[in-house]
């Protein structure tokens, strides 16, 4: 399995879309829990770093740093 490497501010894409119908996830807080939001209703979701990396399919965008 390739290896998943994801940064502050980076957009992500989960294995399932939001209620809202988008699938675009912003990371706006990494610790050891990391927080999400959604890039289309604004929806923010804080959920523990292992559950992340298990539901992460992809990364979309690499933050600009």
């Amino acid at each position: 399995m390739q290896d998943k490497t994801y940064h502050l501010n980076d957009v992500v894409q989960m294995k399932k879309a939001h209620p809202c119908g988008e699938n675009r996830w912003k990371i706006i807080r990494m610790g050891a829990d990391i927080r999400i939001k959604c890039e289309g209703c604004g929806h923010s979701v804080m959920i523990p770093r292992r559950k992340f990396e298990s539901k992460l399919k992809k990364i979309l965008e690499i933050s600009e740093q």
